[in-house]
């Protein structure tokens, strides 16, 4: 075959390699059917417990306590008012139900009570501030180990006041002074009494304190047709009467509201503690089905939340490489050179 005949079929040759090889085709990967997962752990849901007031009757927030913990819920924010705010600080200082309760059953009541006639009230209330600060090594709120509030009422205006810096014996003192029980407590221009004349349930006040999920329990005196008997009772059921409807548009705000059956336990009946504290593990037990699936719900909540955001950012980067490739010139695809282009998230 003569070269003048060779020629043409070279060049037919080199036009359908150029054919072929004018851009380099790479298959479209499928799509990941595998699911979306966040690539962060989800922060653990914050528990708060907010303890009512009830005098003799707040022993029972200690059992309530004790079964939250043995069951793996361990609150990190703690709000109390009036007796709430006595076992509150005192678990906020890093005591655990059993420490608590050791606490409680060798409680003396002359510990805590300093009666003084022709004052603003029947007892002092500087016993009960000392007995908290000795238990608490003298820190100040701010020091517990655990976020705390005690909430209690300016005298004055009959302002809700949250105590969460200072001193915690004092706040607590504030809390839990019953009017006409206990003498007001003066704090720089004002003076405070017991925090359940306006928040029985402090379930606002651990809110504000960073709790996604408040356990409130309700320990208040309810009308029952009977006359509580002595003046104690009586003070502490009229304040109960008074706060009712503040205290039930706050417990809306709960996710779980605890109520221990101890209405027949007296407001000064320390005999009882024993009683008021087993009455707070049957009722937190009741409702700890009700704790574990509102968690759970709240839980996956967040999980779908997390993804969601993972999946909405791989489908945003996806996007910005396809629009980078997109404007790649046919020499740079051909040699395969993307480097450029960020690859999608994983």
């Amino acid at each position: 075959m003569t070269a003048r005949r060779l020629l043409p079929l070279a060049a037919l040759f080199a036009l359908l390699a150029g054919c072929g090889g004018s851009e380099v085709v790479r298959p479209t990967p499928p799509a990941s059917s595998a699911p979306v997962t966040s690539s962060r752990p989800v922060a653990p849901v914050r528990i708060g417990v907010a303890l009512g007031g009830g005098a003799a009757k707040g022993f029972a927030h200690i059992g309530v306590i004790k079964m939250l913990e043995a069951n793996g819920f361990e609150p990190v924010v703690v709000s109390g008012t009036s007796a709430g705010s006595v076992v509150g600080a005192l678990y906020a200082s890093g005591m655990d139900a059993f420490q608590m309760q050791e606490k409680a059953v060798a409680l003396d009541q002359t510990s805590i009570r300093d009666v003084r006639l022709f004052s603003g009230g029947l007892v002092q209330g500087q016993k009960l501030q000392d007995y908290v600060n000795q238990q608490l090594d003298n820190k100040s709120i701010e020091r517990l180990k655990k976020p705390f509030a005690a909430v209690a009422t300016r005298l004055e205006d009959g302002e809700r006041t949250v105590f969460v810096r200072g001193n915690a014996g004092q706040a607590v003192r504030a809390s839990s002074s019953i009017p006409g029980v206990f003498e007001p407590v003066a704090i720089g221009q004002y003076h405070y009494v017991d925090g359940g004349v306006v928040s029985p349930v402090p379930v606002d006040a651990a809110r504000q304190l960073g709790a996604e999920f408040v356990i409130a329990v309700d320990i208040s005196s309810k009308a029952s047709g009977k006359n509580p008997g002595d003046l104690l009772g009586t003070v502490n059921q009229s304040i109960s009467i008074m706060g009712q409807r503040l205290g039930e548009a706050e417990l809306k705000r709960a996710d779980i509201v605890i109520r221990p059956k101890v209405n027949d336990i007296g407001a000064a009946d320390f005999n009882q503690r024993n009683a008021a504290i087993l009455e707070g593990e049957r009722a937190a037990m009741a409702v700890m089905p009700q704790i574990r699936s509102k968690l759970a719900q709240l839980r996956q909540q967040r999980t779908d939340a997390a993804d969601a955001a993972v999946r909405e950012a791989q489908q945003a980067a996806e996007k910005s490489r396809a629009a980078c490739l997109e404007k790649r010139s046919r020499w740079d695809k051909m040699r395969g050179n993307e480097e450029a282009c960020a690859a999608p998230l994983k």
